[in-house]
């Protein structure tokens, strides 16, 4: 009989050590597989703890990509109607970072440079 894992277990293990994904409801635990990943381990960890069938399916994996999956199923989803949490996506800012001490110490460099140059370069040529 399938163990029956729910979203709240799977959104649980998101990381490194313990990395499970759900692949057409069915629940993988990943964890031992993310060093042998062709795609990398952070593909993996990228849709950690949540639903990747999409991701998945548009790979395009290959037979025997579907084949060794089929060692890391664990169980089935609870709720398969239920809405599948997402990956959380990195927020992207609109804002620009005007708090950044290296780019404002960058940008003083910069005009120090600037100014360096213009007084040894240019203002000779005015006397």
């Amino acid at each position: 009989m399938d163990k029956i894992i729910t979203w709240d277990e799977v959104k649980k293990h998101k990381t490194k050590d313990s990395c499970w994904v759900v692949i057409n409801n069915e629940v993988y635990d990943v964890t031992k597989f993310l060093d042998e990943h062709p795609g990398g381990e952070e593909v993996l960890l990228e849709q950690a703890g949540g639903d990747a069938t999409e991701s998945f399916e548009d790979v395009g994996h290959s037979p025997d990509a579907r084949t060794l999956q089929k060692d890391y199923r664990i169980g089935r989803i609870a709720n398969p109607q239920s809405h599948a949490p997402r990956p959380s996506a990195p927020k992207i800012s609109s804002k620009q970072d005007n708090g950044s001490a290296f780019g404002t110490i960058l940008k003083v460099a910069i005009v120090l440079v600037l100014s360096l140059l213009v007084y040894t370069l240019v203002l000779p040529y005015f006397k």
